[in-house]
């Protein structure tokens, strides 16, 4: 049986990051101050989660995925490559105004990439912390490009106050940025295009303004109109709200009892502790994990027991994500 997996976070810095994976998620960091993303779950060329601990310790992702890809994808293999990437982000300063391109888009790029569709859930959020997300009601198309290349930008932008558990779903070719003073968890398909189209009139660490890329991201700004945070629905199970049904994953929010299941159905689970902490059996070895804590389960593990407990006086809560 390959068992439940722990993996090593990859770090991302950059200019909006801060230090929030060290103050609110309990991390051991190195110095500085931007530390933006942390990338949970990912299998791109070099950029690999390890197995950290346990007989597979020091495994690459990707390695697993083609040696033993039907232990640890069930009916979802083969795959050439891990699908999906989870990460936190931590967002000190707005990030830039962005739009990734759908599947048929990114394939004509050289090298051909995935599209790269999203969703957000807020973790944490600064009173009055704002998600931009699609385009204010009655902005069209062109009117979009007029105000982007007249620097009007945000006055077009649909935004609103982000509090925490709001989930906000983000197809390609959706307008958005992650405001100020927002812990964000964001699932995505395994892709890296991104079109920067405004970027608030800032520079980068030289000094000078980092680049926009205003007419790729035009033509691949395929949806209009604003977009709202999710309403969650119930599933079968009483534990769990589904949050996002897509046809790259499936995104819940799972508020477990003492003892709750999760897997058996032949694919993989990935699970990140919102708060609270959680522990599996006693024979896999594994250490507790609390808030911000995350696990995949394989899809040979099986159908895994786990014991949820409040920690610093919050019940656990977790977010699941797994593949259609």
């Amino acid at each position: 049986m390959m068992p439940p997996l722990i993996l090593r976070p990859v770090y991302r810095r950059y200019i909006w990051g801060g230090r929030r994976f060290a103050t609110a998620l309990g991390r051991e960091l190195p110095p500085g101050a931007d530390y933006a993303e942390s990338w949970e779950l990912v299998d791109r060329g070099a950029d690999q989660s390890v197995v950290a601990a346990g007989p597979l310790a020091g495994t690459p992702l990707g390695t697993l995925v083609r040696d033993r890809g039907r232990e640890l994808l069930g009916r979802h293999a083969p795959k050439p490559a891990f699908p999906l990437l989870f990460k936190f982000l931590d967002a000190c300063r707005d990030l830039s105004v962005q739009v990734h391109p759908d599947d048929a888009r990114a394939a004509r790029l050289t090298p051909p990439d995935f599209g790269k569709t999203e969703a957000w859930y807020v973790v944490d959020a600064v009173p009055g912390s704002r998600i931009y997300a699609g385009l204010a009601p009655g902005v069209d198309a062109a009117g979009f490009a007029a105000a982007l290349r007249q620097g009007r930008c945000a006055e077009v932008l649909h935004a609103f106050e982000a509090r925490p558990g709001d989930c906000i779903f983000i197809p390609a070719g959706t307008v958005h940025a992650i405001g100020a003073g927002l812990l964000v968890a964001e699932i995505q398909q395994s892709s890296d295009v991104t079109y920067r189209l405004h970027d608030w009139g800032r520079t980068g660490p030289d000094g000078k303004p980092r680049p926009l890329h205003v007419e790729a991201g035009l033509e691949a700004t395929t949806r209009l109109g604003p977009v709202a945070p999710v309403r969650p629905a119930t599933t079968t199970d009483p534990a769990v709200r589904r949050l996002v049904t897509s046809d790259y994953f499936l995104f819940d929010e799972v508020e477990p009892p003492a003892n709750w299941q999760v897997g058996g159905d032949d694919g993989c689970h990935f699970l990140a502790v919102l708060s609270g902490s959680v522990r599996f059996a006693a024979h896999l070895d594994l250490p507790p994990l609390g808030r911000g804590g995350c696990v995949l389960v394989p899809a040979a593990a099986g159908r895994q027991e786990i014991v949820a407990e409040a920690a610093a006086g919050r019940p656990a809560k977790l977010l699941r994500v797994a593949l259609p």
